[in-house]
């Protein structure tokens, strides 16, 4: 199984995908390396990216995810999944991908971004992405979650929520 983890800049993505790959011994990676360098630098300068920018992004994560897939392999991947054409190229023909979408309220968003240090994503670009933001709807591959909920609490709830088990050790 592949789980994303989902939602906008701030809302925990990669925080809660390291904590969930750990219960499992799974890989995890965050999404933002599919990213071109131009990509990064457009954000760096504080300019949201287009859907053509994203499309090499988008290419990057579903060619990782078919190998996944096809090596047998189980990973969870941090990844915002902002637009529900993004999250149809993400799961459609992959039946066993699944999205734990984080929702989080812009302003907890903004302030969680505005306080990380090192990250070429600003606090400026936080608008941008809810400008973007096609809220997901539940179903059997998309389960939404409070981001606003404990790490550990919303780890816990994807685990038992996609039915997976989580190792002990």
């Amino acid at each position: 199984m592949i789980v994303l983890v989902g939602g906008v800049a701030g809302s925990g993505k990669t925080m809660i995908g390291q904590l969930l790959a750990g219960r499992l011994h799974w890989p995890f990676i965050d999404a933002d390396v599919f990213h071109p360098p131009a990509n990064i630098a457009k954000m760096r300068s504080g300019i949201p990216l287009t859907d053509a920018d994203r499309a090499p992004w988008l290419a990057g994560i579903t060619a990782w995810m078919d190998e996944r897939i096809a090596a047998g392999e189980s990973a969870v991947a941090g990844c915002s999944a902002l637009k529900q054409s993004y999250r149809d190229e993400l799961l459609n023909g992959r039946p066993t991908a699944r999205l734990a979408f984080l929702v989080i309220s812009y302003e907890l968003a903004h302030t969680r971004c505005s306080v990380r240090h090192g990250h070429f994503f600003s606090a400026s670009l936080v608008e941008s992405q809810f400008a973007e933001l096609e809220p997901p709807k539940e179903s059997p591959q998309v389960i939404l979650l409070d981001a606003a909920r404990p790490p550990d609490q919303l780890a816990e709830e994807i685990t038992r929520r996609l039915g997976l088990v989580a190792d002990p050790a």
